[in-house]
This record gives structure tokens, C-alpha cells and sequence, in this order.
């Protein structure tokens, strides 16, 4: 296809997945949390020192969501009142952190590289969370994200109320996003169209001194799912970019792309959301070097 109709597949297709994602992931989210005490979680998430950010991070390493579809269960956990921390680390280790990313990894590159990768990551979202929960982040959230009905004012008594509850807050909480998420659909649409792999591997590729921040910068205002990323590492390490800026590129496309900053956006003040950019790059441009070394 032509760079034209490749941007207006992608938009049509990922604003419909990605608004059916997050309808289905708030309700689903919403549901569950009916059923599992608000308590209980914020007693699960909130142990001392760095175990409630580490619990976080293996919960995000857990659920296979690509990055925007972590958005609505980061909604679910905050409306539970989970400790910030924990829910920062869950932020980040979601995307890049995740069975799908990890199995391909070890199945195409080796074990080695899947270690390399997975300690990275992990280590990043639990001190990433660390970090924003003790500088004072959590006021960077918008009261977007505790609007609506309480389940008392709903009086919720069986399965088809709860369902109708959890539909109703999560289309709320859509309405919110709408607009946003519009928006970075149609900003990655444009780079999806029009940014060719050939210019990647030139920008990036051994012969650049600075391949691989060049590569996380690059894969950042890239969408790329967690099911492609790794074909496309491959496919471009097989045109002459090196792993370590491949790997970098990864990072920053699968967890941190347009339209999930335009969500984030949403439910987030921009200091907040720049934070978790910044962490992003950071992680990709870390992981990147660890592998250009090992």
C-alpha cells in the first residue's frame, strides 16, 4: 500500500481496536473489582518499602497488555485506591514487560538476551515507581479517573447490575480519553505511513556514533505491538541495526507510543506524563547499552 492508505488502515483499524480494547478492558476491570475487595488489594499492593512496587511491576509483567490497553486497568487500580508507587510500576512494566515480548525474545535471540532484557525492565518499573511515589507525583493525577456513580448510589444486587455498572464507568471514562486518544491515533497513523524502515536503519544503524538514544527516540512516537515488535527487530537487524539500538527502538515503541501518551494525558497532569516518558527512554537507552556491551 501507499504511504496515504497505509495511514488511513492503521488509523481506522487501531482507533477501532484500540476503543474496543479499552471499553472491554474497563468493563472487565470494573467487574473484577466488585467481586475483589477494594481493601484486599490495597492491602496486597501497599506493603513497606519496595515490596508493594515490586508486586506492581510482576503484576505488569503478568498481563500481556500492549501499552494503551494498560490504561484502563491503570484507571481500575487507582479508583481502588491502590497506593501510587505500586501503580507507577505496574505503568511501566506492563507494555515492555510482558510474557509475549519475553518468550519471543528468548525464542528468536536466546536465553541470554531474555535475561538481559527482563532485568532491565523490571528494575526500571520498580524504581521508576519508587522514585515518582517519593517526589510527590500522585498529585500529578486528574480527578478525571474517580468521576461518576459509587456502587452504593448504583445498588448493585446481581450479575447483570454489576456488568451494567462496570459497562456504564467504563464508558465514562472513555468519554474522557475520547478525544485524546483521537489525536495520537492519527499523529502515529502519520509516522506509520510515512517513516520508512530504510530511514531507521540509517538514523540508526553501528555507523552512528549515537544509534541507540537516536533509536529510543525514535521508537517512542512509534505504536508497536508487543506480537510485532520483535519480527520488526529482526527484520531490521537483518538491514544493518544493531541489536542494542534494536532493542532500544522496542523498548520505546511497545511502551511508550502517541496514542498511549494521549491517554495518559487524560487521566494525567503533563509533569506526570513527561516523567514516565522520561522513564521509558531511559530504560530503552539503558537496556540498549547493556546489550551493545554484553
Amino acid at each position: 500500500m501507499n504511504p496515504v492508505s497505509t495511514s488511513l488502515y492503521f488509523f481506522g483499524f487501531i482507533w477501532i481496536e484500540l476503543s474496543l480494547l479499552f471499553l472491554g478492558i474497563s468493563t472487565l476491570i470494573g467487574l473484577i473489582l466488585q467481586y475483589v475487595s477494594e481493601e484486599k488489594l490495597q492491602r496486597w499492593l501497599s506493603r513497606k518499602e519496595a515490596y508493594g512496587n515490586i508486586l506492581g511491576a510482576l503484576m505488569g509483567g503478568l498481563t500481556p497488555f500492549c501499552a494503551c490497553s494498560t490504561i484502563p486497568m491503570t484507571v481500575g487500580l487507582l479508583k481502588a485506591k491502590v497506593p501510587f508507587g505500586p501503580v507507577m510500576s505496574f505503568v511501566v512494566a506492563s507494555p515492555i514487560l510482558n510474557p509475549f515480548v519475553l518468550g519471543m525474545l528468548v525464542a528468536l535471540l536466546g536465553l541470554k538476551v531474555g535475561l538481559i532484557y527482563a532485568i532491565v525492565s523490571f528494575t526500571a518499573a520498580v524504581v521508576f515507581g519508587l522514585v515518582l511515589d517519593k517526589f510527590g507525583f500522585s498529585r500529578q493525577v486528574k480527578n478525571v479517573i474517580i468521576s461518576g456513580v459509587s456502587r452504593e448510589e448504583a445498588n448493585l444486587d446481581g450479575f447483570k447490575d454489576k456488568l451494567k455498572y462496570a459497562f456504564t464507568s467504563a464508558l465514562s471514562d472513555y468519554k474522557a480519553v475520547f478525544w485524546y486518544l483521537l489525536f495520537g491515533v492519527a499523529i502515529g497513523a502519520v509516522i506509520k505511513g510515512f517513516m520508512p524502515q530504510e530511514f531507521l536503519v540509517k538514523v540508526a544503524g553501528p555507523q552512528n556514533p549515537v544509534a541507540i538514544p537516536v533509536a529510543a527516540l525514535i521508537g517512542i512516537p512509534l505504536y508497536i505491538r508487543a506480537t510485532t515488535a520483535i519480527p520488526i527487530g529482526l527484520a531490521l537487524v537483518q538491514k544493518g541495526m544493531g541489536v542494542g539500538a534494536v532493542i532500544a527502538l522496542i523498548i520505546g515503541g511497545a511502551g511508550m507510543a502517541i496514542p498511549e501518551m494521549s491517554l495518559l494525558a487524560g487521566i494525567f497532569k503533563p509533569r506526570l506524563v513527561g516523567a514516565i516518558v522520561g522513564v521509558i527512554f531511559i530504560t530503552a537507552v539503558t537496556a540498549g547499552f547493556v546489550f551493545s556491551i554484553t
